[in-house]
């Protein structure tokens, strides 16, 4: 299992220094108070400087004569100059945009942004700005960003996964598709064969040919072994499991399979609990034992829950977290919450949340968007966009909507899921926080629950979208998490079946510098092609912009062609 994600938040809020308190900035010195003046004003000075020294020297330096001089010269060039110089210019725009674009996809920023601030930035007057910004977290952001992300894009096992032959196999009967990935499966044996096998094995025959089945690949086989093991040992708790999860067709089937291997999984951990502090072979037998006890009773808690058995659902997986509270890991609270939103017990649903929803434990969408849906409760059956646009928002109404912005920050994916945007599939047996794949086994199971309470999915239809305004570069800084992690499109490409669209959301914003050196490339380009085309025009115009540039300007085409008319027109009086 992956260690979440709320340790790390917790680690890095310890370590950064806390923030200062507006209005209680140390008192500036008369030298720091002239340095800053002088550095908002540098530039300005710099220019009206280099104005005042151009207009002293325009004598001895002979300004006019210089113009007059190159304008001369600007009206000798043939039209082949100019399409050599616009196709060089269009080439060389070509070239930097190519650069350009190259240099984001591999470093998600722009090469002349990044130049700009690095060496033009203290020329301008930024030097104190990016000397402070080398000592705080924007000089470290890169690299706790990429530590972020390396913990972020871990996979967990999905709490509230389906039963492979009960859901995951009627589905494929039904459509003619996979559900599951190989790598979601491949996954899952390798959580099989880390909860239901030990070293000590080779000491229970059943144990060894059940070892086997978990690596086994072709779901025949693996049943095929569970039945071996169960001809050598009828009290084999993981066969029974097994056959729950993949022979059963139905939710009855497993749970019936799943009371059998309880009875069998209980009485093989009593006997271990005997013998625990005998070695460390017997302690490894019990952490062994008490993952399948623990995996049973949820399972079993999961059956009831399906078939209706609510509240029994809910008494067995408190008293789940009551025996065994360091099995945190396995997110049993995810399951006790959506058991309780169907009982449409909020109070215990909010009990629930105040022990979990903490900033020293691991986050999820199921955590942040029920701490939303109930925030909105009590306001979403009284809301009207007009209204609050007329009146304001209340306090109530603030505090859900902020909850919403929480929520969609963590997970962007969700909310398109909630309102029906983007069509479901079949939650994996894995999922990845704050990727397409954890929205989906959210959405999957919560979405009733979200209809059920009036306007809720009105009220986050209207305020969702704010986030993004809110954070306009997600992949670059966030509000009250990390940044979005960069890497999760991959891992939910693995995750999720391939004929599902798998959601990209929030994307790269093109910089302004992309979008400057294209637009540059393509004038530069039409600019080549039109002078080509028609060298004698563009010469011309040519000319007349560069002599009104000059402030000399060539005689315009208008008026070469006035005096050829008035040529014509002597010549025809003389005549």
């Amino acid at each position: 299992m992956a260690d979440g994600d709320g340790l790390g938040e917790a680690t890095a809020a310890a370590a950064s220094p806390p923030a200062p308190a507006p209005g209680l900035s140390p008192p500036l010195g008369w030298w720091e108070r002239l340095r800053a003046g002088l550095a908002g004003t540098g530039a300005s000075l710099w220019f009206v400087a280099g104005l005042g020294l151009l207009y002293a020297l325009r004598v001895p330096l002979r300004l006019c004569e210089n113009l007059a001089a190159v304008t001369v010269f600007l009206n000798s060039l043939t039209p082949k100059f100019y399409v050599a110089l616009t196709g060089t210019s269009s080439l060389i725009s070509g070239l930097i945009f190519i650069f350009e674009w190259w240099y984001f996809h591999k470093h998600g920023t722009s090469f002349i942004e990044q130049v700009s601030v690095s060496h033009l930035r203290p020329l301008m007057g930024g030097t104190e700005g990016s000397i402070s910004e080398a000592g705080s977290p924007s000089s470290s952001r890169e690299s706790e960003t990429s530590r972020q992300n390396l913990s972020e894009c871990k996979v967990w096992r999905n709490p509230l996964n389906l039963f492979r032959g009960a859901e995951y196999r009627r589905y494929t009967w039904v459509t003619g598709k996979e559900p599951l990935t190989y790598y979601d499966m491949n996954l899952s044996a390798q959580d099989h064969q880390t909860f239901f096998t030990c070293d000590t094995d080779f000491l229970r025959p059943s144990d060894t040919v059940m070892q086997k089945a978990w690596r086994e690949r072709n779901p025949p086989a693996r049943i095929k072994a569970a039945y071996q093991a169960l001809e050598l040992n009828n009290d084999c708790a993981t066969a029974y499991v097994l056959l729950a999860e993949e022979e059963a067709t139905t939710i009855v089937d497993a749970e019936r399979l799943f009371k059998q291997a309880l009875k069998a999984g209980e009485t093989i951990y009593r006997r271990s609990q005997q013998c625990q502090h005998q070695s460390p072979q017997h302690e490894a037998q019990l952490r062994r034992d008490t993952n399948v006890l623990v995996y049973i009773k949820r399972r079993l808690a999961m059956c009831a829950r399906k078939l209706g058995r609510i509240r029994e659902a809910v008494k067995i997986m408190r008293d789940l977290m009551k025996e065994f509270p360091p099995l945190t890991m396995l997110n049993i609270h995810e399951n006790l919450l959506e058991s309780l939103l169907e009982l449409q017990a909020y109070a215990d649903v909010q009990a629930v949340l105040a022990k979990y929803d903490d900033i020293s434990l691991p986050k999820s969408a199921a955590i942040c968007y029920t701490a939303a849906l109930l925030k909105t409760r009590t306001v979403s059956d009284k809301f009207s966009p007009e209204t609050a646009s007329r009146r304001g928002l209340s306090t109530a109404e603030i505090n859900a909507v902020e909850a919403i912005h929480r929520a969609v920050e963590f997970n962007p994916h969700v909310p398109k899921y909630l309102l029906e945007m983007k069509s479901l599939i079949l939650p994996p047996e894995h999922i990845l926080k704050r990727g397409d794949s954890e929205a989906i086994a959210y959405a999957f199971f919560h979405l009733q629950h979200w209809k059920r309470i009036e306007g809720a999915l009105n009220l986050l239809q209207c305020t969702w979208e704010g986030t993004f305004r809110m954070i306009p570069y997600p992949l670059e800084k966030g509000h009250l998490f990390y940044p979005y992690p960069s890497c999760t499109e991959t891992a939910d490409r693995e995750l999720l079946p391939p004929f599902h669209h798998v959601s990209v959301y929030p994307k790269k914003e093109l910089p302004f510098f992309i979008h400057f050196t294209a637009g540059l490339c393509s004038s530069t380009a039409m600019i080549a092609l039109l002078t080509h085309q028609f060298p004698e025009i563009m010469g011309v115009f040519a000319k007349a912009v560069l002599g009104f540039l000059c402030l000399q300007p060539a005689p315009s085409v208008f008026e070469e062609n006035t005096q050829d008319l008035k040529s014509e027109a002597l010549g025809l009086s003389s005549g």
